[in-house]
């Protein structure tokens, strides 16, 4: 071979591939512009478990794209008040939030159902709804007239009935009670004498210390330890009927959201979702062990009756054919829920229910 001929072309073929390099720079750049967003949370730091999917997707999306596109989460209150996070996106305050849609529902009730409804779906539904049931369609179609985007960013799994005061053994013993929850829940609750409050998580504690409240809800045990609610309410119930299996979002702002190059939508949509398994599998590997400390260092474990519950569920139904008649997007929402949940309970009670009734009684025996 001759060797000055070889290396000559070599070095043509290197010349050509260096100007294909030039040349694609700048559809390269266009396509990872350096970007700087702000992210607002409706949750303190101190719950590492709800606040940390802000800060994983941050994480993902600066990984993913080589540190160009990079998102700064900022807890409650840093820069807005936490149950005005969407508020601020939409008004172009700050690009994204880490927030739950319940809280706007004074804007309108439809925002409930993209977080949870009373005897709604449970974790394992809302997952499916959103992501294979067209339900994140459905709510984004809703969001577009608040200048909103949504995707879904974590839930918490069947939450924890609240702490009270009081022993809750009746309906009647929920009359006049003053009780922190939020969403539908409220609207729910009025019907059978609760006064409902909606208050951040950060300033629950003192309320229900100081007597503002007489009861609260949150998330679960895992959270609920860390925010000491045992120590100024001696009674836990279980479960939050209003909240069987909650969604939390991130929101953006409509706008920047579809000005982002198609890669950097992607990268948010997936490190959201990665998120959004990450938070369940923590709060299922963490409730359990949160639960035993709070039953050891005295917490009374109630369940509501039955005949709560069944009073419950029907000014539930109540609130629900009231709102269906008078708010069209509700009504859209509400009937794709309602349809996707039916048969997803068919398809529950055959699999599902057996397995884990069974494996429940083994646990109870002794036998795992």
């Amino acid at each position: 071979m001759n060797r000055r001929k070889f290396f000559q072309q070599a070095g043509a073929a290197g010349l050509g591939a260096a100007a294909s390099v030039a040349l694609a720079a700048p559809a390269i750049a266009q396509e990872n512009p350096k970007l700087n967003w702000r992210l607002t949370s409706s949750f303190p730091k101190s719950l590492d478990i709800i606040f940390g999917a802000a800060t994983d997707i941050a994480q993902s999306v600066s990984e993913a794209t080589g540190g160009n596109f990079t998102i700064t989460p900022f807890a409650a209150g840093e820069i807005v008040p936490p149950l005005q996070a969407a508020d601020a996106v939409a008004a172009g305050t700050v690009e994204m939030a880490h927030t739950c849609c319940y809280y706007y529902i004074g804007k309108d009730p439809t925002f409930a159902l993209g977080t949870a409804i009373p005897f709604g779906l449970n974790a394992r539904m809302t997952n499916a709804w959103f992501t294979a049931g067209g339900g994140n369609e459905l709510l984004n179609e809703f969001l577009a007239g608040h200048k909103l985007y949504a995707l879904p960013a974590g839930n918490t799994g069947a939450q924890m009935g609240g702490w009270y005061r009081k022993e809750i053994k009746t309906i009647d013993d929920l009359k006049g009670l003053k009780m922190r929850i939020a969403g539908l829940a409220g609207e729910v609750m009025s019907k059978v004498g609760v006064t409902p409050q909606q208050i951040a998580g950060s300033d629950v504690y003192a309320a229900l210390e100081k007597g503002t409240i007489d009861a609260t809800e949150f998330v679960g045990p895992y959270d609920d330890l860390k925010l000491g609610f045992y120590k100024v309410a001696n009674y836990y119930y279980y479960p939050a009927w209003w909240e069987g299996g909650p969604a939390v979002h991130a929101f953006f702002n409509s706008d920047k959201f579809n000005e982002l190059p198609a890669n950097y939508k992607r990268i948010l949509t997936d490190a959201c979702a990665a998120a959004n398994a990450n938070m369940l599998a923590r709060y299922d590997a963490s409730n359990a062990a949160a639960l035993r400390q709070l039953v050891a260092q005295g917490t009374e474990l109630r369940a509501f009756g039955s005949d709560i519950l069944d009073v419950c569920h029907k000014a539930a139904l109540e609130t629900y054919a009231d709102l269906s008649a008078k708010n069209e997007s509700f009504k859209m929402l509400y009937d794709s829920q309602q349809a996707f949940k039916k048969d997803a309970y068919l398809w529950a009670q055959v699999a599902e229910y057996g397995f884990d009734t069974y494996m429940m009684i083994q646990q109870r025996q002794g036998k795992l």
